[in-house]
């Protein structure tokens, strides 16, 4: 019988295990704290896509007119990209059957040859900016909106300038779902049918597989004022050229999921708090601003006012009202430093609290600024150009941030750069400027021939002697190489280095004598 009883007493289901795993943290249901904490993850399409024009609205807003926005855009860029950044060629001269020697003069002439190419602005397709400046353009633009578009253009050669690419920078608003009568819209726009199958998502045309073939522009950005009367226009710009293979078009973006066609803008994660921020930097501003006031407001009956008649001459009216029901027009009263003002008969003010204190915004401000840096990858010192910590820990700040502008630079480079570099030497081996054996014959060669790295800015120096200590020991391990320091600290060619060292060193010498003998003769 008690054994009976010890067995239905097991079987009961108060005595069942009802939680495992996660169920009683992150995965439970009824946590006071997480009951009603219901979120769902869905597609790309709805998760990005459906939100992308709201986070790219918000996005730029705050990059121009939010401090903190406009420093974490401007900090990546220019620290990422700054004035361009620098092409290496560097060939696999073993491979290609080629000396050192030879290696070396080819990219030398090859490096001249995109520089006459992307030193002026010829190389833009509006005539305005060099390829250092549309790398800014670019990469800034790819962070406000979350992609930025290149088109690939033809004009002839100028005198300057014998090549025919030219580079046409697209914003990113501008590629988006046509509107006519040639496509079938899906619900809430975000995603149209073609009548051959493939679908257009935020214009993006991809075929059956999900690869895509096609991006869509229109002629002008949707709903701009500025352009309200002209019709807008779409072109089909398909992503690579049927014959060469090459892209047509360029996408700069940074993909964090599967089946994503679209960039998320770089602010996305810090939208909300950099907007609280900014509003409570600029309550506080008012409210400092309006401490800082000396008003003064006399209230009483007509008699007592006339008192300060000829000191106040001009807050007076010529025309009279009902003292018992008096008129006030708010435009003829203000705040301001050192103000003194009369009121009619019967018409009160309450004076602003002038006790308020700002002991907390600083730090609170601190605080939520290392939380936003955190989540953009810009440490604290970096984001605000504050660096008061020891040198280990201002070292280590500038180390992080590197790490991420590296990063950047580095998919920058991929989407952008390369793809760039690659077409021009396309056409410069085509129309003869270079010579590249097996270019257009084999595929391997084509790549070996097109291998080059792209240099720009490097961190502070805190301590150059420490630095340069650093650099010679990496050299003294074989960690590193000469050629690879000198690109690294500043973008230079160590053998146009050590050439240029030895001709001012027999300059020196030559000059040195006639300058001691000069000065034995005075």
């Amino acid at each position: 019988m008690v054994k009976e009883m010890k067995k239905k007493k097991s079987r009961s289901p108060t005595n069942r295990i009802i939680n495992s795993g996660y169920s009683n943290g992150g995965a439970s249901l009824i946590s006071n704290v997480l009951k009603s904490y219901m979120p769902q993850i869905l597609s790309a399409k709805s998760d990005i896509d459906m939100n992308l024009e709201t986070l790219r609205n918000r996005a730029a807003d705050l990059a121009i007119n939010s401090p903190l926005g406009a420093a974490a855009i401007t900090t990546s860029a220019r620290s990422t990209v700054g004035a361009g950044l620098k092409v290496f060629p560097r060939l696999n001269y073993k491979l290609l059957g080629i000396s050192a020697d030879e290696a070396r003069e080819w990219s030398k002439k090859t490096a001249s040859e995109f520089q006459l190419w992307s030193n002026t602005p010829d190389c833009d397709y509006y005539r305005r900016n060099s390829f250092g400046d549309l790398q800014y353009i670019a990469y800034s633009t790819y962070l406000t909106h979350g992609d930025s578009f290149c088109i690939f253009r033809r004009k002839s050669p100028t005198p300057r300038n014998p090549y025919t690419l030219r580079l046409q920078l697209i914003e990113a608003n501008r590629v988006s779902n046509p509107q006519n009568g040639d496509v079938i819209s899906a619900p809430l726009s975000v995603e149209s049918v073609l009548t051959n199958g493939n679908r257009i998502i935020n214009g993006v045309e991809v075929d059956k597989d999900g690869a895509i073939v096609a991006y869509w522009i229109s002629n002008k950005v949707p709903n701009d004022i500025t352009d309200i009367d002209r019709i807008s226009e779409w072109s089909r710009i398909k992503a690579y050229g049927e014959q060469s293979g090459m892209p047509n078009i360029l996408q700069i973006a940074n993909d964090t999921r599967c089946s994503q066609y679209r960039g998320v803008p770089y602010l996305a994660p810090v939208i909300e708090t950099l907007k609280q921020v900014t509003r409570y930097t600029n309550a506080e501003l008012m409210a400092a601003i309006i401490k800082s006031f000396f008003t003064i407001f006399f209230i009483g009956t007509p008699t007592n006012i006339n008192k300060f008649e000829n000191m106040l001459p001009s807050t007076f009216e010529e025309e009279e009202n009902d003292p018992a029901e008096p008129v006030v027009n708010p435009a003829d009263y203000k705040l301001g430093p050192g103000t003194v003002g009369a009121l009619p008969p019967g018409v009160d003010v309450k004076a602003i609290d002038a006790g308020r204190s700002l002991s907390t915004f600083d730090l609170f401000i601190t605080h939520l600024s290392k939380q936003m840096g955190a989540a953009l990858g810009l440490p604290y010192e970096v984001l605000m150009k504050t660096f008061q910590s020891s040198y280990s820990a201002s070292r280590a700040a500038l180390l992080q941030a590197y790490d991420e502008f590296r990063l950047r630079r580095t998919w920058f480079i991929r989407d952008f750069c390369k793809p760039v570099y690659n077409a021009f030497l396309f056409e410069a081996v085509a129309i003869g400027r270079i010579e590249a054996k097996g270019f257009f014959d084999d595929p391997l060669k084509q790549m070996l021939w097109s291998d080059a790295e792209f240099f720009g800015p490097t961190t502070s120096l805190l301590d150059p002697v420490k630095e340069a200590q650093g650099a010679a020991k990496r050299l003294e391990l074989g960690l590193t190489t000469h050629e690879q320091e000198a690109m690294e600290m500043n973008g230079s060619d160590y053998i146009e280095n050590l050439e240029i060292l030895s001709r001012e060193r027999q300059l020196i010498k030559e000059l040195t004598p006639l300058n001691e003998e000069n000065a034995n003769v005075e």
